[in-house]
């Protein structure tokens, strides 16, 4: 056991609210080597306490007991190489939420600082990693987005591979001689970016630019990415730092749209006539004049047999097509159906200047039909602001279809190339022929890899439903499940250009933040600074691949046995393979299964005639730990039998911690983490779905030691609702009033 010093901070009314006399001796009792206590320790005398025991030598680790871990970090913060740190919160979890000079908030204190004891015993200082990183940042995509990026990254001193497949830079926007207004003025067009960002890429000596040019495959890690790339010529290969996919999106396929009369003369889609417009091919079947324009907004978009969501940036795009008609073909009358349109921002001027132009008629309203007749088009619209079905003729029908992201399905890809190696392996004639099936129905997928990424877990970016990549994007936008890996634009989510380019700065800075990250081999988002890697104590290691498969960033590869293969700079530290492994052979500096199990041993569970329960609550630190400071910020009250352990995440909650607390006669356990499903609140995207699996499997070591399944509850809470964390806390304990007290209470 490690030498740990105990430092108890009696401000903020703990001093007032507790009986801290005998503290030493609970101390000692726990195996502490040294007891203080401080008015206020995050006061300069406080922490000059603090810093002369971490110097003496006389303590191999310091528990901390006052506030809470998310307040006073600089003050009370040291060097985790030389000095780990428990913090003890004795203020927010027993001062402000229990009343003072009761028993009860006596024994919570005590409790919590023997468990504060016990954890600090286990840990051990982190081993930075030095390792040699490399500055450059990566680009694959040269459209706006990917212009931006590596102007971005360039300018803050890095230098910059800028990739792109086509023979020129700017993407889709190259064709557009105007854009949409994004500064000021609002009322008119404006002229293209992109012919100045490619002369600034072009005069940066600082970005190379290959163009014709793809990524053949993409080894390594954050800061020690090697690249592989094909275009004309030879092979070319790179060490990178950092990668931003800005590979942008494509128009949603017209062809499905057939009840918009898409496939007929003169209806046409958004990039369509964007084309027409800039060769100048503005007629219905090569002559005749264009008089009459309809544009039909979300098509396809917003739609559950299509694209569900909104594209953004197709509203303003008719709006620009139809001041760019309005010029280019005096007298052209352009109506706009619509079910909304959506101008946010300072857009709301540039659509109410069009709204303004003679020649525009915006109409709301549902498209029923568009067929031929008279001399063109007839489009039927239902559901108008006028109450009444209306007909609009058109010479040109405009479909303003969504976006779709340019991203790889890679576990299509996956699994395409798992039937690939069946077949090679001819195991059997139906094994085959089911390969073979599987391999005919991912055809399509074969040669859409972007990132190629040599992953155990697939070649390029998990994405979400619609394609998009999968990332935490509430608080993390740039984020993807590839730690280094950024993407920016429309793969990313749809946008305008305007967002594009901005977008392309931010992952350019979330980049160059995850090389400096990994130069000082920290941690990045949302643990920025944890130094401490995991261990693995590969001897007992049986090749479950738990770890392999549940580590929601793949920083776990493993080797043909199926032994796990760790890439250290790719970890965030969740502690999911911790909280996976049954045999517990993975931990942290700091973090560790001994650890926590440690702190539940801590705990004095009163004898069944005490009537006294204990109730186990282990609380994510990034959405319910806030939430319940936030609540005793407020001063509201919670049931004094709950004890508090934080965990890094719900996934990393480690069953046996379970097992443990309910055979030692602890009453529950309830688990208060992320929101889990489509939007993935999660910060580690998995977590809270990983744990209600774990809890499901969980029933039968509950049936094993004849305990009702009540007794462990898996809870849902935002970070902000602070209110309800206090009422789930006693709604639990109400259960277990009902139960009864834990059967196994005593042996």
């Amino acid at each position: 056991m490690g030498r740990v010093g105990v430092f108890v901070c009696t401000g903020c009314g703990i001093g007032a609210s507790l009986r801290t006399d005998g503290f030493e001796s609970l101390a000692k009792e726990s195996g502490a080597a040294r007891l203080a206590l401080h008015p206020a320790l995050c006061a300069p005398e406080g922490q000059e306490l603090l810093r002369q025991a971490a110097a003496s030598g006389a303590v191999d680790a310091l528990v901390i007991a006052g506030c809470s871990a998310r307040h006073k970090r600089l003050e009370l913060s040291f060097d985790p190489e030389k000095m780990p740190v428990e913090r003890v919160v004795l203020r927010e979890q027993v001062t402000w939420s229990h009343p003072a000079g009761e028993e009860d908030t006596q024994m919570l204190a005590e409790d919590l600082l023997r468990m504060g004891v016990a954890r600090a015993a286990t840990m051990k200082p982190a081993e930075r990693a030095q390792e040699t990183i490399e500055p450059t940042v990566l680009v694959v995509g040269g459209g706006l987005a990917g212009l931006n990026a590596a102007l971005a990254a360039s300018g803050l001193g890095h230098p910059v591979v800028l990739v792109e497949k086509a023979t020129r830079l700017g993407g889709y926007l190259t064709v557009l001689k105007q854009v949409v207004p994004d500064v000021p003025p609002y009322d008119r067009l404006h002229a293209n970016p992109i012919p100045e960002l490619v002369r600034e890429i072009e005069k940066d000596t600082n970005i190379r630019v290959l163009l014709a040019t793809r990524v053949k495959e993409i080894a390594g890690q954050p800061g020690q990415f090697a690249v592989e790339l094909e275009g004309n010529g030879d092979p070319i290969t790179l060490k990178v730092g950092a990668i931003v996919q800005a590979t942008g999106a494509r128009p949603y396929d017209a062809s499905r749209l057939s009840h918009l009369g898409y496939g007929q003369k003169g209806v046409l889609t958004t990039a369509e006539l964007d084309r027409r417009l800039a060769d100048g091919s503005l007629t219905v079947s090569g002559s005749g004049a264009i008089k009459r324009v309809a544009f039909i907004q979300c098509a396809g978009s917003r739609d559950a047999q299509h694209l569900p969501y909104c594209s953004t940036d197709c509203c303003a795009a008719s709006l620009r097509q139809v001041l760019q008609l309005r010029e280019a073909i005096p007298g052209v009358e352009c109506s706009v159906v619509f079910r909304d349109l959506r101008t946010p921002g300072q857009l709301e001027r540039f659509y109410q200047a069009v709204q303004d132009r003679s020649g525009v008629l915006l109409v709301r309203g549902e498209v029923e039909s568009v067929a031929a007749g008279g001399d063109g088009l007839r489009v039927g619209v239902s559901d108008s602001l006028l109450g009444e079905a209306v007909e609009i003729e058109a010479d040109l029908v405009v479909l303003a279809t969504g976006m779709v992201p340019v991203s790889a399905d890679g576990e299509a890809i996956r699994q395409l190339r798992d039937a690939k190696k069946r077949i090679e392996k001819n195991e059997s004639e139906t094994q085959r022929k089911a390969a073979e099936a599987l391999a005919a129905s991912l055809a399509a997928h074969e040669g859409t890899e972007i990132l190629n990424l040599s992953y155990r877990q697939g070649p390029d970016l998990p994405v979400l439903a619609y394609g998009f990549p999968d990332s935490h994007y509430i608080c993390f936008p740039y984020e993807t499940r590839r730690t280094g890996v950024y993407t920016a634009g429309c793969v990313r989510a749809p946008m305008g250009w305007g967002q594009a380019a901005e977008d392309g700065w931010g992952a350019a800075m979330k980049a160059v933040q995850a090389i400096v990250a990994a130069r000082q081999g920290e941690a990045v988002h949302p643990r920025s600074g944890d130094v401490g890697f995991a261990s693995f104590f590969l001897q007992r290691c049986t090749q479950c691949k738990r770890c392999t498969e549940e580590c929601p960033v793949g920083a776990i590869d493993e080797d043909p046995k199926g032994t796990p293969q760790y890439n250290k700079l790719r970890c965030r530290r969740c502690g999911i393979c911790l909280g996976a492994c049954p045999e517990r052979i993975i931990s942290y500096p700091d973090y560790s299964v001994d650890g926590i199990a440690s702190m539940i041993k801590a705990i004095e569970v009163p004898e069944e005639d005490e009537e006294k329960p204990r109730i186990l609550a282990l609380l994510c630190e990034n959405d319910a730990l806030p939430a319940l400071d936030d609540a005793a910020m407020k001063r509201t009250r919670w049931n004094p039998w709950v004890r508090v352990i934080p965990v890094r995440c719900l996934g990393s909650v480690n069953i046996i911690w379970i097992s443990e607390a309910l055979s030692r006669g602890i009453d529950g356990v309830v688990l208060v983490g992320c929101k889990r499903g489509a939007d993935y609140q999660c910060h580690f995207i998995q977590g809270s779905e990983l744990a209600n699996k774990r809890m499901e499997n969980l029933q039968e070591t509950l049936t094993r030691l004849s305990l009702e399944s009540e007794r462990v509850r898996v809870v849902e809470l935002g970070r902000d609702e602070w209110d309800r964390i206090p009422a789930v806390l006693d709604d639990f304990a109400k259960t277990l009033d009902d139960l009864g007290l834990n059967p196994l209470k005593g042996f």
